[in-house]
Formats: structure tokens, sequence, C-alpha cells
């Protein structure tokens, strides 16, 4: 009946009112049994109880009492109505005083009557709240719903219970706790019994029975993640993520329900690296991020669009990436983002020119780059042109027009390059470090490979596992370290904030990740079992491949900054002299050789400018006894 917020106000407010009349009622019967003169008491309480309910209500909307939803309330919310009784009993006593001369009705019948009303009322909104919940309750203990066990019977826990209980919609029932809590073991919360993660937990598990369990447990790490995985997963259930703290304006639990994920798994922890200071060093400045549609790029657009910028200009070739992240902006800060798209290539320079005099960029960062490996060993003039020289004229525009900052987008690759790909990346770095003498901060940021970006090895396992196998490796040794999305974005703001003149940035990112264990991993992620419903092979190294990544060059001075997982590489720089000379060696190249599709004249030329260009074969036979092989992950995330 009542059924807007405004309606559900005046309900309370109407029921207050009745129990404080009725708490008068019990108060005034009492005092003319004991002889008071009837007529008298009358007229007091009459009075009294028109100051009461004044003042009682004023002090529950101060509080805010009746904005509350009383079917979610906890102990918080009921002292809340306490302290503005009390507050308001206190005023009323007052002006009843004044008015009187003395109490209205005695200290001690004013002070049972305030009483009497404020636990009644307490009684009224208990009983409303049990009653609302055992009919969800009845609602969800149907045969339709999915059987739960929640890990972690603490505060997180018990919101997802309390909301799969009394959600009508919800599809899950929640039927235990399980928790290694010995305060709790046994116990129970929302009703539900907490049992110990023990031997014996499967079993009272298959009596309910249980079908899935969702961990609820705040800040929750790889570690912990990978060994409660492994435990419940053994036993064929379906585990999923309640990620409370992924959106902290999300307040609907069931939406932050989710299967595991491998950046779940993640064989270290995931590292938080950029922070509130960060990202106010980008607010009120005009940021372009060449790039801007890919996987890191697009990224980067939401961080830095999340630090109230004074205007983002997004500079693609691609324009469905740019129009995808244009679009996903748009609806997000509906008019608050001075946001500008821009499609064109860091080839062209009287483009790039145009770009950066119409909107001077104060930080530029330079994300735009082929990095597919095999695709640049065979289209290796492509590399040299986007790759290289297009850092070369979007550094010179950042120079001509006064860009304070210019943030390059580097990659482990760049280490000992064996491939063409790595070797661009390597030269990029050469470009941007040779340019210390000017007003704007040149850096390069190195890391390693992005989960879940673009033509990454998570994306090709999904589409393989989902098409039924075969996953293809191209070499079990083989190892790569990885790291997140949002890690990797975080990695580039915070260097960029940090940047001063010709730094090379890289982050501390734990030990490298066997290939073979991460496949095998994800397929058992999917629910299956290698080899022997989705297949592993081998198809050998693609050309340019190396068995390692390293992600410093170990003849180099290492600096620590003052966040302890960034360091900086200080290579002695060459000049720009010297660098251009190279730049004249590529160009001749590639001029030379435009009229092939592929020509190994090109990749001799990358290895005459990069001296450390290795051939694969060079490094990967003495592969194994490198630090990286040696320290890699063990990579057994499920038994």
């Amino acid at each position: 009946m009542f059924k807007t917020k405004k309606q559900r106000k005046i309900l309370l407010v109407l029921i207050d009112l009745a129990i404080l009349l009725g708490a008068y009622a019990i108060s005034f019967v009492l005092t003319c049994l004991s002889g008071s003169d009837i007529g008298r008491n009358a007229l007091i309480y009459l009075i009294s109880y028109c100051v009461f309910a004044v003042c009682i209500l004023a002090a529950r909307f101060s509080f805010r009492v009746y904005s509350n939803v009383w079917r979610y309330a906890n102990s918080v919310t009921y002292f809340d109505m306490v302290l503005s009784d009390t507050l308001g009993s206190a005023v009323a006593f007052g002006i009843t005083y004044l008015i009187g001369g003395i109490a209205f009705l005695g200290g001690w019948r004013s002070i049972a009557t305030a009483a009497m009303f404020c636990l009644l009322s307490l009684i009224s909104r208990f009983f409303y709240q049990q009653n609302y919940k055992i009919r969800a309750k009845k609602i969800t203990d149907n045969g339709s719903k999915i059987t739960v066990a929640i890990v972690g019977a603490g505060r997180v826990g018990s919101l997802l219970a309390e909301e799969l209980l009394t959600y009508k919609g919800s599809h899950y029932r929640p039927v235990c706790f399980i928790d290694n809590s010995l305060n709790k073991v046994g116990s129970r919360v929302m009703g539900l019994p907490v049992f110990n993660q023990n031997d014996d937990v499967f079993e009272k598990l298959a009596a309910f029975p249980v079908q899935e369990v969702f961990i609820a447990i705040p800040q929750l790490d790889g570690d912990k993640a990978k060994e409660l995985h492994e435990y419940f997963s053994k036993q064929g259930y379906r585990i999923k993520i309640y990620d409370f703290a992924r959106n902290a304006e999300d307040t609907n639990a069931r939406s932050r329900i989710r299967d595991f994920k491998i950046e779940d798994l993640l064989f270290r922890n995931s590292i938080q690296v950029d922070t509130e200071e960060t990202r106010a060093f980008y607010r009120g400045k005009t940021v372009l991020v060449t790039g801007g549609g890919g996987s890191i790029g697009s990224e980067l657009c939401r961080k830095i669009a999340a630090s109230s910028p004074k205007k983002l200009i997004i500079f693609d070739i691609y324009e469905n990436n740019a129009y995808d992240i244009q679009q996903e902006l748009l609806r997000k800060y509906k008019g608050e983002l001075d946001l500008a798209v821009e499609i064109g290539s860091v080839r062209d320079r009287a483009r790039l020119d145009a770009l950066f005099s119409a909107y001077h960029p104060e930080i530029v960062f330079h994300a735009a780059a082929h990095k597919h490996v095999p695709l640049m060993e065979h289209s290796n003039a492509e590399a040299i042109k986007n790759n290289v020289l297009g850092t070369y004229n979007t550094a010179d525009m950042a120079e001509k027009y006064g860009a304070k900052k210019f943030i390059l987008i580097s990659t482990d690759k760049a280490v000992n390059p064996t491939n063409v790909m790595g070797a661009s990346k390597r030269m990029c770095e050469m470009v941007i470090q040779c340019r210390n003498d000017g007003n704007t901060a040149f850096c390069a940021v190195r890391f390693g490979n992005v989960l879940g970006s673009n033509g990454s090895v998570i994306p090709l396992f999904n589409k393989q596992i989902a098409a039924g196998g075969p996953v293809t490796i191209t070499d079990k040794r083989i190892i790569r370290y990885f790291m997140t999305i949002p890690e990797a974005s975080g990695l580039v703001l915070t260097a960029g904030a940090m940047a001063k003149c010709g730094e090379l940035f890289v982050l501390d990112m734990g030990k490298p990740v066997k290939i073979y264990d991460l496949a095998e991993n994800m397929i058992k992620l999917s629910g299956l079992r290698p080899h022997i419903d989705i297949e592993i092979i081998e198809t050998g190294l693609r050309p340019g491949e190396k068995l390692y990544e390293e992600l410093l060059i170990k003849t180099e001075e290492l600096e620590r900054t003052e966040n302890n997982l960034i360091f900086i590489e200080r290579d002695r720089p060459l000049s720009r002299e010297a660098v251009d000379e190279k730049l004249d060696i590529l160009r001749a190249a590639v001029k030379a050789n435009e009229t092939y599709i592929a020509s190994s004249a090109i990749t001799e030329a990358m290895k005459s400018v990069v001296p450390t260009f290795y051939s694969p074969d060079e490094l990967n036979k003495t592969a194994e006894k490198t630090e990286e092989m040696k320290n890699v992950s063990d990579g057994h995330i499920l038994v």
C-alpha cells in the first residue's frame, strides 16, 4: 500500500505517535490507580504528550531515523534511534519543567514513559525486520534455488548472506558458512551454521547438499585465492568470488558475485602502484594518449578521466577502438569531462603537428605501437615506421609545442631483444633517452605481458578452450612475466608523475610464470581437465621468440624510487646526433626495401643500430642457466 519513500515515512511517524500514545495511556492508567485527580492528570498528560511528540519526532528526523530501511537495520541503526530518543526526551523534560515549574509527570514517571516508548519502538522495528527475513527465507527455501556455502563468516560474508536470503529474485540460497576462526565455528550467523575448514567439512556440505562455494573474504590475495580454489575445486565444487571491494558505488551484492579469473590466481599478489597523490598530479592538466583505444591506452584514459583533467585527447588510427572508449567515457561522465577524440597515425608528421598545435598537451602518453612479435618479424618495415619513426615524430612534436612530460610505453622484450618488435622498442627507448637537454621531461616505462590485453595469450587460450581445444603453446619451457591491465596503467601513471628526465622505469613483477602451467590452470578454471577434456600441444617456437624475457639490463645500475616496487635504470644515453645516425640507417633500409613485403635487409639494419639484438638461438641455447629460468614460479595453482 505504502510504496513510496514519503509514504513509508508518514506511516512510520503515525506508528510512532500511536506507540507514544500507548505509553502515555499506560502511564496515565497507573497514575489514576494511585488515587490522583483524574481530570488534572488528563490535562497534564495531554500537554506532556504533545511536547514529547514534537521533541522526539524532531530528534528522530535530525538523526535521519526515518531515512533508514528497517529490514536491513543493524546495531548502529538501533543505537541512533536510542540516542535520538534520549536527546529528544531531555529537551522535552526541560520544556515541561519550564512550563509547569516542575516536570509534569514527576521525574520517575517521565523517565519511565520515555523509556517505555523507546523500548516499544525498538521492538516494533525488530519484529518487522525479523518478519521480513522469515518471509524472504520461505521464498528462497525452495528447490529452484542454488544452494551455496559462504567462505568467510565475517562482516562481508554476513552482508552477502543477508542479501541472498532476503532478495526475492536471488537464484542462490546460502545454507552455511565456512570459517577458520574458532570464535565463530559452531555458532550461527544469520541463522546459518558455521563450519570449520577441515577434513570433514565436505561431509557436512554434502548433507545439505551444497552446489557452489562463494568466497567472501575482504582483500583476498593471490596466495589465499590459490589455496581456497585448490581446496574446494578438488571436490568438484564450482567456486565464485564475492568481489566486495570492486566498486564502492555499487551497493548490489549480487552484481559482485563472479567466477574466478586467472588474474585472481596470479603467482604473486596484485600490486597497487597508483595513489591519490599520483592522480592529483594529472588534475587540471591537458593530457594526450596516443593509441588511446588499445588495451593499455584505453585503461590509461579511464584513469586519467577519473583524475579530473582539464582536457583528455585520445589519438588512434583504429576508429572502432577510439569510438568505444569515447562512448564509455561520455556515458560515465555525462558532460563533466572535456574529451576530444582524433583519428590519425603517429607516422603522419603533418597530422601530429596539427594535433599538437590545436591542443598543446602538457602530458603525452605514447602507447601507439605495433606489438605482435611474429607479425612484425614478417612485416619488419612496419615495425620501424610505426614504432621507431612514430615515436620520433611524436617526441619531436612534444618538444616543439612545449609538452612538460612525455611517457613512452615500452616492453620487457626490449631487453636483449631477439626479434624486430623488441629491437624497435629498444630503439624507441634510445630516441626518448637522448632528449635530456630540453624543457620536456622524457621517460619510458617497461613491463611484461599484460593479462587480457588485445593479442595476449589469455584471450587466445579462452577462445581455444571455448572451441574444445586444443590449447597451443610454442614450447613447454617458455616463461613470461605477467601483470594486469590496471597494474600496467597504474605503473605508467606513477612513472609519469615521478619522471624528471631520461628515466627508464621498471616494475618489480616477482617471479616469471610458465606458459604451460598457465594453460593448465585456465583449463581447470573452466571446469575441464587438461589432457583429458582439453589437449595441450606444442607448436614450436615462432620466429624471433625467446624462451624467457628480462626486465632489466643487468650491466646497468638499478635505482629504487620512493615506491619500493618501482625501479629506475639509468644507462648512459646516446647523443641526439648518434641516435639520428641510427635513424638514418633505418630510414634508408625502409626506403631501399619498400617494394618488398618483407626483407632480411631491414632486420640486419635493425641489428646494426641495436647492439643488444641477438638471434633467438643464441640466447635460447643458454636459457636454462639464466636467473629468470631458475626463479620461475612453479605455477601449480591447482593440483
